[in-house]
């Protein structure tokens, strides 16, 4: 029974490192396509955008420098580090639980 519970905890935590990192990789792209000047228009970028200032939350206005480049590197690159920061601490709660 313990075993099947530490599987059960491995993949959790596995499954909660994966979605932060996911997330994570979502800031870095929107940081990248605002940094480097992507077009506003394209699918893709405007789809990115959504996304991370859904996920965001309260980082995203969380500093507001003058450069819109700067404001979504630091609020945005901030809010990654959070996201993977908790990720693994959570994932780690998690598999002590083996």
């Amino acid at each position: 029974m313990a075993s099947g519970l530490g599987r059960v905890a491995g993949v959790v935590a596995s499954l909660i490192t994966f979605l932060a990192t996911l997330v994570a990789i979502i800031f870095a792209m929107h940081i990248v396509f605002v940094v480097f000047g992507a077009n506003p228009d394209n699918a893709v970028v405007v789809f990115v955008r959504d996304l991370a200032e859904r996920l965001a939350f309260v980082f995203r206005d969380l500093f507001l420098p003058q450069d819109e480049r700067v404001r979504v590197l630091v609020n945005y690159g901030l809010a990654a580090v959070v996201y993977l920061v908790v990720g693994r601490f959570v994932a780690g709660l998690v598999r002590r639980t083996r």
